[in-house]
């Protein structure tokens, strides 16, 4: 027989909806008499009352959302879906819902499992990007916000569970076909860019062998365009005039972008249960994904540029002294036709075996892979109508902002369209490299020194690979109060490896002598692009990747001269081993049902970074490897309790501590070293720069209390309180580290003071984080039957903190809004389906790319976003052969709400400005 938990009472929404089929038997009086009245939920009112069910059936603190089928997560990505979760918000990447922050936590405070296993990311961190994974494979997502210690997966903010379907569950075939069309609402942004795109899936589920074999297969493809205009700055000097402070732009790089995501993935289910005794499971992922951006725009030097300016000091804003508009007279500007692609291949399989022992004794082994490669190819191509700083026809700029956050808007003289005025060649001497000057024999006082750079091109590459291996095993027990303990042991081999890369690109036919520029071949030419938004007119636009690919360009690695890339290139590792102990109980305190489990889990880690140890000498990298290694254990005890007030209200309390480990950027162990003559304050003539391999894990002690009130089949509210107590956090700093017989590389002589200044993230600081949530979802057939079908769900979360750093100044946490609402109302009967969704957060610090592709913490400002869908089902609309088919169309981002970004804390000096438009998607779904 299968393992039985003893006591165990079902919730009553678990009675009224049987797990696997859609319909539920209502009892219903007629003159004395008593009959069955077939009552069919489907669609998204199906998913609503399954994620609750979830919720309410947990042992932690969960949120949870439910496809009503393989292929019908209720929204267009995982990230999305999530997004409308209480406490749950997301950064948007080049438009798309991509990055998840738990209850104020940015992504690297969280883990991200698939079937419970933990995920490798594309990312250069830990912190997962949510549209790798295709939503139109997976059965459903549950987030963790109180930790048990049988989780394989460590995080302060919380651990994300992405599911897919269980064959043998479902207990009938089902072949399914989903299709959409996507069209953006902004035309093509650039020539050849794409505005329409299209999805597909075909999902298979079967038993075989008297239901003792299942399978499910599922194949998704996907083409998703996405068009974007964004203003963007270098930055806004300050300078002084008569003792007042002023504030100007110093420069500009706005671009019109077209991307497409495309994406192939796989996904395979097989499930053995042959007996009583034995189930098994084996589950692979495939995903190809490709992001391919086009970009082009005009990078506009101004106060940091060679004109001359001029400004109307009494027109500067007078709460900032911001000058809103101002002129540069003998202006040179670069017009950019930029590439940019990031490819990743991920696969991902997982072995899960189950035995029942005896009728108290199951035994578990699981096993999984995981591994992912991203590589991004991006160039950037320059023109303009001269080569250098004092080349070729300046131009005449005037800038003015209007107020808000939409950047600057210009005024210009000359015809950015002009394939004869506008040529290939760097307008600014921007190539400050000796090893490019002196491939050419230049010398500083040449006509063409530093005006070598004609383009770049990056490389980064990220290659991450995670082995897991559990045994584990489940007891029936009756010690007490005490009913089942479960324990085990796991180990974890992860192993994720960045190698940096960039290239000067040169014009073949620049000799260092003349000026080489080159009129673009009319066989690359495309036509214009529109910077109208930005008043900049048409610029000229040709297949950059074309001219590369044909040999118009000479590369020059930019690691010979330049350090960066040495420094940013690692292979951090980590093996893992874990032990855990967790006993479920149940029992009445004032007669009241209570249960919950309590666990301790014990995680010991050795962590090694492999990378180099750099300096520059005579103008040329010089680098030796280095290797360092650290180790660290930590214990985690957990308590789940749930108190049952009466059938419909539950009490719940949780209390753990956990632990987030550090990002791998900051645990590398690639430096930069110097030697300076003359010691610094710490007495040290070395000093160092980069990684830190020694960094231990963030930690923190929490408390959760909630009230869970489910008034309703299709209907709960709670009201739930959070606190954090946290330790340990990362902040900048500078420690010694031990360089005995390291010698002193201009005199070759070991120096006494065998010590080095480092300079990185230390384990320092910490605080408090606490909030609260209320959330709720409410049928209206409770007010009358008239409104069966119509609903509401809702949520909102409110977060504040008092992090301080190691010397006391004031922290804001990554990824924290203070406020967190989401909201949908929804009409699902007789087939049709309408619903309007809002999410919306608070300003927040955010991650984003920055020059070379390093991550930057930007200041983000708050957003609301709104989606919508309507659509039909055809299985009551009795036509013959359509009862499997489904239609719907979803808009998304329906108000063009934008991404901004600021520098600093005013809200004029805007660093980005990024609007989207709308997405439109056509869908349906058809089973046979």
């Amino acid at each position: 027989m299968s393992l039985t938990k003893r006591g165990f009472r079902p919730a009553l929404l678990s009675v009224a909806i049987a797990a696997s089929a859609t319909s539920v038997g209502v009892m219903a009086q007629d003159e004395g008499s008593t009959q069955l009245e077939e009552l069919t939920v489907t669609g998204f009112r199906k998913s609503v009352m399954d994620s609750i069910d979830t919720k309410r059936d947990a042992k932690a603190v969960v949120e949870a959302i439910s496809a009503e089928d393989i292929g019908k997560l209720p929204d267009s990505s995982i990230a999305e879906a999530i997004s409308r979760l209480p406490g749950l918000a997301t950064q948007r990447l080049d438009g798309r819902a991509s990055r998840v922050t738990i209850r104020g936590f940015g992504e690297n405070e969280s883990a991200t499992t698939f079937n419970g296993r933990e995920q490798v990311s594309i990312s250069d961190n830990r912190g997962v990007e949510f549209d790798l994974y295709p939503s139109e494979i997976m059965s459903g997502v549950t987030v963790y916000k109180t930790p048990q210690a049988n989780i394989e997966a460590e995080g302060i903010a919380g651990v994300i569970d992405m599911q897919t379907v269980k064959p043998l569950e479902r207990g009938e075939r089902v072949i399914q076909f989903n299709g959409q069309l996507e069209q953006t609402s902004f035309d093509k942004l650039n020539p050849d860019g794409e505005d329409q795109g299209h999805r597909g899936t075909f999902s298979y589920i079967d038993q075989f062998a008297d239901d003792t074999i299942g399978v499910a297969f599922a194949y998704n493809t996907m083409s998703s365009p996405n068009q974007e205009e964004r203003w963007n700055t270098w930055g806004y000097p300050e300078f002084e005039v008569d003792g007042e402070n002023y504030s100007i732009l110093g420069g500009a790089k706005p671009f019109v972008r077209s991307s497409v995501l495309e994406r192939d993935s796989a996904m395979l289910v097989v499930e053995l249960q042959p007996n009583d005794k034995l189930h098994t499971t084996f589950d692979a992922l495939y995903v190809d994904f490709n992001d391919e951006k086009i970009l082009r725009g005009i990078e506009i030097p101004f106060a940091w540029g060679q004109g001359n300016l001029s400004a109307d000091l009494s027109g500067a804003d007078p709460s900032t002294g911001f000058l809103t508009s101002a002129s540069t007279e003998g202006q040179r500007v670069v017009v950019r036709n930029d590439l940019e692609t990031r490819a990743a291949e991920m696969t991902s399989f997982g072995f899960n075996t189950k035995y029942d022992f005896s009728d108290t004794l199951q035994l578990e082994f699981d096993a999984s892979h995981s591994a992912v490669e991203r590589d991004i190819w991006s160039f950037e191509s320059y023109s303009g109508t001269g080569r250098g700083d004092n080349e070729g026809i300046a131009d005449n700029l005037t800038y003015t902002f209007d107020g808000g956050n939409t950047g600057a808007k210009f005024t210009h003289g000359l015809d950015y369209s002009d394939f004869g005025l506008i040529q290939l060649g760097g307008p600014l001497s921007w190539g400050a490299s000796t090893a490019l000057n002196e491939k050419y024999g230049q010398v500083e006082g040449d006509d063409y020194y530093n005006a070598a750079q004609d383009g770049f091109l990056n490389t980064p590459s990220i290659d991450d690979e995670l082995t897991t291996i559990k045994l584990a095993a489940k007891q029936l027990v009756e010690l007490g109060v005490v009913e089942e303990i479960s324990y085990g042991v796991s180990y974890r081999d992860r192993e994720k490896t960045k190698q940096s890369g960039g290239y000067y690109m040169t014009l073949a036919n620049f000799d260092g002598e003349s000026a080489g520029m080159l009129e673009v071949p009319e066989e690359y030419r495309l036509g214009s692009a529109s910077l109208d938004f930005i008043g900049m007119g048409d610029m000229v636009a040709y297949n950059a990747k074309g001219l590369l690919n044909d040999g118009y360009y000479d590369l020059l690695d930019e690691s010979l001269t330049g350090i960066g890339h040495l420094t940013k290139s690692y292979s951090v590792s980590e093996a893992v081993t874990a032990a855990f102990v967790q006993a479920d109980f149940a029992t009445e305190v004032a007669g009241l049902p209570l249960s919950g489990n309590a666990g301790l889990r014990y995680v010991y880690t050795e962590q090694e970074s492999e990378g180099y140890a750099g300096q520059v000498i005579d103008d040329l990298v010089v680098a030796t490897p280095t290797s360092l290694s650290h180790d660290y254990g930590r214990l985690l005890p957990s308590l789940n309790l749930a108190l049952e007030i009466d059938e419909q209200q539950t009490l719940r309390f949780g209390a753990a501590k956990t632990f987030s480990r550090a990002r791998m950027d900051e645990m590398n162990a690639s430096l930069e070293v110097n030697y300076n003559q003359t010691p610094d304050e710490n007495g040290n003539h070395w000093n160092i720069s980069g990684g830190n391999p020694t960094l231990e894990p963030k930690e923190a002690v929490g408390v959760d209390l909630s009230y869970e009130n489910y008034f309703s089949d299709e209907g709960y509210f709670s009201v739930a309180l959070f606190w954090k107590d946290l330790s340990n956090w990362h902040f900048d700093d500078n420690y010694n580290v031990d360089l005995v017989g390291v010698a002193d590389p201009n005199t070759g002589e070991v120096p006494a003071n065998s010590s080095a200044t480092a300079y990185g993230k230390i384990n320092a600081g910490g605080g408090t984080l606490q909030g609260y949530e209320l959330s709720a979802t409410l049928p209206f057939n409770l007010f009358s039957e008239s409104l069966d079908g119509f609903g509401l769900i809702a949520s909102h979360t409110g977060v504040s903190s008092d992090v301080e750093d190691q010397n006391g100044n004031e922290y804001e946490l990554p990824g924290l809004s203070d406020s967190i609402q989401s909201m949908t109302v929804y009409y699902d009967n007789h087939g049709f389906s309408a619903r309007t969704s809002v999410r919306k957060r608070s300003d927040f610090k955010g991650e984003v790319y920055g020059l070379g592709f390093n991550t930057e913490q930007v200041d983000v400002l708050g957003e609301t976003i709104v989606d919508a869908q309507i659509g039909y089902d055809f299985a009551d609309a009795g036509i013959g052969g359509l009862e499997g088919l489904s239609v719907y169309l979803q808009g998304v981002n329906l108000t063009d709400e934008p991404f901004t970004t600021l520098s600093g804390d005013n809200e004029l000096q805007v660093r980005d400005y990024q609007s989207y438009g709308k997405t439109y998607l056509l869908g349906f779904s058809y089973e046979l």
